[in-house]
């Protein structure tokens, strides 16, 4: 399977836990001679614009992280264009889902899935998506700037039990007829991370409902890397998910 990555995303360039040294690294190794590795360009300032305001962009350029921020958004619409044909992670950083048009928190600046959902179907190339966003905390940016679009379904799972987290998830998809089925990539919910709620095989477990969706209703899937911060488990996490959207 097609995981975009770059190197410089590997730069340490703040100091949230997002940046932190070794983060992607770890991901990388565990992947590495188990994917197909795709370079991506960084995200034009046009890109950008269809979702951030010019102030929001001046701002991120003013703390010094434009070059980096853009590059992930870059990844991010990379992903979703060849998962319109084949299922594609995105491993990327900064992430993206808590920034909103105008502001940005938690460890994000711009909001790569929209920027690539947004690119996508303005090109028309979809016509409807639905993001399953598992990250542990609630996807704030996709939804302040995506759920009035008319085009955009979003769920961000809520149960504090494990089973029922997971039938929330699988009866979600179930109903949903988007042609793009797109993940904010969250692993910080797993037991060994800051929620401690899910295991490293339910993470297959969803990206197999992901591509099965997908499959269901004719349509492209792909995920984004958004939070999760424990290194030893966390690239573990990440070849779960894709195993998963392979179809394992």
């Amino acid at each position: 399977m097609k995981v975009v990555y770059h190197k410089d995303y590997n730069q340490v360039y703040s100091s949230d836990p997002a940046s932190a040294a070794g983060r992607i690294r770890t991901i990388e190794m565990e992947l590495r001679g188990k994917v197909h590795f795709i370079t991506p360009l960084a995200a034009t300032r046009e890109d950008i614009l269809m979702v951030h305001t010019p102030e929001h962009i001046s701002s991120v350029e003013r703390e010094g992280v434009y070059d980096i921020a853009a590059l992930a958004a870059g990844g991010a619409i990379e992903a979703a264009q060849i998962g319109l044909n084949e299922p594609c992670f995105a491993v990327i950083r900064p992430p993206g889902h808590h920034a909103s048009a105008s502001s940005a928190w938690g460890f994000c600046y711009f909001n790569n899935m929209a920027i690539a959902l947004e690119k996508i179907k303005r090109e028309g190339k979809i016509n409807k998506a639905f993001i399953l966003d598992f990250d542990l905390h609630f996807g704030d940016g996709n939804v302040n700037i995506l759920s009035g679009k008319g085009y955009c379904t979003i769920f961000n799972p809520g149960p504090e039990n494990r089973n029922e987290y997971l039938k929330s998830v699988e009866a979600a998809l179930a109903q949903t007829d988007a042609d793009m089925i797109a993940v904010s990539a969250g692993f910080d919910n797993h037991e060994e991370d800051w929620g401690g709620l899910l295991k490293t095989e339910d993470y297959t477990f969803m990206g197999k409902l992901v591509r099965k969706t997908a499959e269901r209703n004719k349509g492209g899937c792909f995920g984004i890397l958004e939070g999760g911060y424990n290194h030893g488990v966390l690239g573990k996490n990440v070849l779960a998910f894709i195993e998963g959207l392979k179809g394992k």
